[in-house]
């Protein structure tokens, strides 16, 4: 039985990040390097690329400028606050800030999710039907499945929301976390939790399961494709289209389902701060450069850019 508490708890003590004095320095420095990388390559160079190259204007980009949007405040939910934490050792947070932290962060990562799978069926479309794509792949479905994306990412996230909301909080109100997960809040309740665990179980199969397997699907096929024509310009093409999209998958979907999905006994507390910081900090930092490193147009456009700027200057 857990004990009930009957005074409204106004706020928690964060206490994820441990960091020595000394180490103040080096950390700020380390998180605000990678806020502003996020924000300035994750999402005003990718979406300024974007709207001034005409090449760009296709549903791969179209779909590439939601997730840079949905990456820069996915992030912007959780590294501020560490920011504030590091340089002034200030580790409350209210408890209403506590709720519309993990609110917004389920927010972003559903959407990030189910825009991560747009994406994946849009390369299936490329390669497997290229014929038909531009028929397939129109305007109107493009903008059908962003805010389908959006319409089910804010459904889930206002569901736990309400849920949270309900439940009553322990005396101790410390969280061994750097920001108010929904895993590790729960943990702090004194309330019968097991309707909001069986939501989490539920909606997260939905939200983040259900879509991974369908971006397997749709690799699925377009390996089968590639294979029925195994020619060394297909498999180039295909690694050339893919090859971005692979690698921001493996880094969103690896962190997330090892955390939540495929618990051990093995896993300590500090494993699992580590694997949040990948998934909520690294990755929405990792992508711009996975997209523009990887990919021949973001590089062409970027180039023209460049040109166009020292041209001017001159």
């Amino acid at each position: 039985m857990r004990r009930e508490n009957q005074s409204k708890v106004s706020e928690f003590l964060l206490l994820g990040l441990p960091i020595w004095q000394e180490q103040q320095g080096m950390f700020f420095a380390l998180f605000l390097g990678i806020y502003l990388t996020t924000v300035v390559l994750g999402y005003l160079l990718i979406l300024l690329l974007i709207r001034l190259d005409s090449h760009l204007h296709s549903p791969m980009y179209f779909f590439l400028s939601h997730l840079a949007f949905t990456d820069t405040t996915f992030s912007s939910v959780t590294v501020p606050k560490i920011l504030m934490n590091v340089q002034t050792q200030h580790l409350s947070i209210s408890y209403e800030g506590c709720i519309s932290q993990t609110c917004f962060f389920i927010l972003f990562a559903d959407l990030d999710s189910f825009l991560i799978t747009s994406m994946a069926y849009d390369r299936y479309v490329a390669i497997c039907h290229p014929l038909h794509y531009t028929t397939i792949m129109s305007q109107s479905l493009c903008k059908m499945l962003v805010a389908e994306s959006w319409v089910v990412a804010c459904a889930c996230a206002l569901l736990h929301t309400l849920l949270l909301a309900r439940l009553s909080f322990c005396a101790d109100d410390t969280i061994p976390h750097f920001f108010c997960d929904l895993a590790v809040v729960l943990k702090s309740s004194c309330s019968d939790t097991s309707i909001n665990e069986l939501v989490t179980f539920t909606a997260g199969m939905t939200a983040v399961m259900l879509p991974f397997l369908c971006i397997l699907v749709s690799y699925g096929h377009i390996g089968v494709t590639i294979l029925r024509v195994p020619s060394t310009n297909g498999i180039c093409k295909a690694l050339s289209t893919c090859g971005s999209h692979l690698s921001l998958v493996t880094l969103f979907y690896e962190a997330i389902i090892g955390l939540y999905f495929l618990p051990s006994s093995s896993n300590t507390n500090d494993k699992n701060i580590i694997a949040s910081m990948i998934y909520t900090v690294v990755t929405p930092m990792l992508n711009p450069f996975i997209y523009s490193l990887r990919n021949k147009e973001m590089k062409g456009a970027l180039r023209k850019l460049l040109s166009k700027k020292t041209y001017s200057s001159n």
